[in-house]
């Protein structure tokens, strides 16, 4: 046996086949919902699996999930891994010209799709010259364009449940594509073993990994049900994947929901007794406290242990307010990357006045990204990663070179992210190199000032962005969200609070005020839309 997902799932499996292992509810508050057990859930992934096989797909293929979430997502990632194919994330949110890119830059082979993406699939899928077996999940067969593809219950049902399938290895692959939101969409190339690591924690995330992949299911047949993990952002965001995997890996319950609805998220916490659940920064978490603070506010949310982030920070100001609802809870903001895995985890004193400090596990690194050697205390450089690294970028040589490289005998990643560390090892993120703002020379990250302006009480939302500036050659600009009823804020008013903040340069020059701030369906910034609107406003 081996570090291969598929083959530590299975392990798990037959270790606890009878425990619940997956609850899905499909449309909140409907009360529709599918509960399967370890052993139906494997043999629900052994069928797709089977399918897939029996229709000409050859192991390292690639399969496109163009879905939301629901246990035919699961179902098909575990099939894939079964089957020696590789799986591939695609946004849901994709237009015909993007999925287009998407999936001949993925080299799709098969693509599973949900029923209410049929225009775009029919459009897209013609323009994609490997992509030849499509499987469909759910929508009405009247209303199908002209597509050819398997209705996925047809494929379930004439797949066999069975195992049967050949040896696995801890080279077979894992994609997990770049949400996009700073450029184009890049797939990142894992090692099943390496993500198991990396991305997974090793069986163990805030323990010791294991030191043989048997020991994995030895740990889980050893211990009891009782922990209860619920990933609310959308499974094509790869965070919200490894949760659900990190959960099986531990042999207890994953809860999905289909979409994000923040009354249903906190009713299923209540009704079943949900302990963790992890989240995409303030997006998710405010809705939250909204609820609790109005028609919710008498939901028991006492069995709920750990809110964890990553993608997005919660900044200060919203997790005391949680905290204040919800007072025995720890509030994690994690650190990581699509590159990378699980960095660290965000300190105590974390906040706008000391910065996003991170205390980080022994394979993340500050270095110099001209000689890779780690920085003095103090000194910025960018956040690298040894060890289980990526293999590079699928389809991608250039960006594959500038990104990974080898020192010694050890792969290392370098992440786009920059930061400084002190003298006792703590790393502070100062923000992402491609969206620092150059105002006169001066260095502005975006994610600094925005953590200062939702400090303020009438902000919901925030977005910073440069826009062109003939004197200083970028100036910052602020695009804020209020709060619903919140007066409304001028320039000079957002300046002043951000002044006992921030250094002089880094406070907004320009205010652009929004109905609603554009976010990708897993809660991420989305700074193109940002510097877009800053730019269009302030014009002239």
């Amino acid at each position: 046996m081996e570090y291969n997902l598929a083959d530590l799932f299975e392990s798990v499996v037959d270790a606890v086949p009878e425990r619940e292992a997956l609850l899905y509810v499909d449309h909140p508050g409907t009360g529709a919902e599918r509960r399967l057990s370890y052993a139906r859930l494997d043999a629900a992934a052994n069928r797709i699996a089977h399918h897939l096989l029996d229709a000409g797909l050859r192991p390292g293929e690639h399969l496109g999930l163009h879905l939301y979430n629901g246990v035919e997502y699961l179902q098909s990632v575990l099939g894939a891994l079964k089957a020696r194919l590789v799986p591939v994330n695609v946004n849901y949110r994709y237009v015909e010209e993007e999925l287009v890119y998407l999936y001949r830059d993925a080299d799709l082979a098969a693509l599973v799709f949900d029923g209410e993406f049929d225009e775009r699939v029919a459009a897209a899928a013609p323009q994609a010259p490997a992509l030849r077996h499509l499987l469909r999940v759910g929508g009405s067969p009247a209303a199908r364009p002209p597509l050819t593809a398997v209705p996925f219950g047809e494929a379930e049902a004439a797949g066999s449940p069975a195992r049967g399938f050949a040896p696995r290895s801890g080279d077979d692959q894992f994609i997990i594509y770049t949400g996009g939101t700073t450029g184009m969409p890049k797939g990142v190339m894992w090692r099943q073993e390496d993500l198991f690591f990396s991305g997974l924690g090793g069986g163990a995330p805030t323990g010791e990994p294991v030191k043989a992949p048997e020991e994995l299911a030895e740990r889980v047949a050893a211990g009891g049900a009782g922990i209860t993990f619920f990933p609310t952002p959308p499974l094509m965001h790869g965070t919200s994947t490894l949760t659900a995997f990190i959960g099986f890996n531990f042999g207890q319950r994953v809860v999905i929901h289909r979409k994000f609805v923040p009354a249903e998220v906190l009713r299923t916490i209540e009704r079943e007794k949900v302990t963790s659940v992890s989240l995409v920064g303030d997006a998710m978490l405010r809705p939250l406290i909204e609820c609790l603070k109005g028609p919710l506010r008498s939901t028991d949310c006492s069995s709920l242990f750990s809110v964890s982030s990553s993608g997005a920070i919660m900044s200060d100001s919203v997790r005391a307010e949680f905290q204040a609802l919800v007072p025995n809870v720890t509030l994690l903001n994690n650190f990581g990357s699509s590159e990378s895995g699980f960095n660290g985890t965000a300190t105590a004193d974390s906040g706008p006045e000391r910065g996003f400090r991170l205390r980080v596990n022994a394979r993340t690194a500050v270095v110099d990204p001209a000689t890779y050697e780690p920085v003095a205390p103090g000194e910025p450089g960018r956040i690298a990663q040894r060890g289980h690294v990526p293999l590079g970028y699928y389809n991608d040589a250039a960006k594959t070179e500038a990104t990974f490289f080898r020192k010694g005998e050890e792969r290392w990643v370098l992440l786009g992210d920059m930061a400084t560390v002190d003298a006792d090892g703590i790393v502070t993120v100062l923000g992402r190199g491609s969206q620092c703002i150059n105002t006169g020379g001066e260095k502005v990250y975006p994610e600094e000032v925005e953590q200062a302006l939702k400090a303020h009480p009438d902000v919901y939302d925030a977005l910073v962005a440069g826009v062109p500036d003939e004197r200083w050659g970028n100036r910052v600009a602020a695009v804020l969200q209020l709060r619903e009823g919140a007066p409304e804020l001028d320039l000079s008013a957002v300046q002043a609070h951000c002044r006992a903040r921030l250094a002089g340069y880094k406070i907004p020059r320009a205010l652009v005020l929004t109905e609603r701030i554009q976010r990708s369906p897993s809660g991420k910034a989305d700074y193109r839309w940002a510097k877009t609107v800053a730019a269009g406003a302030t014009d002239g």
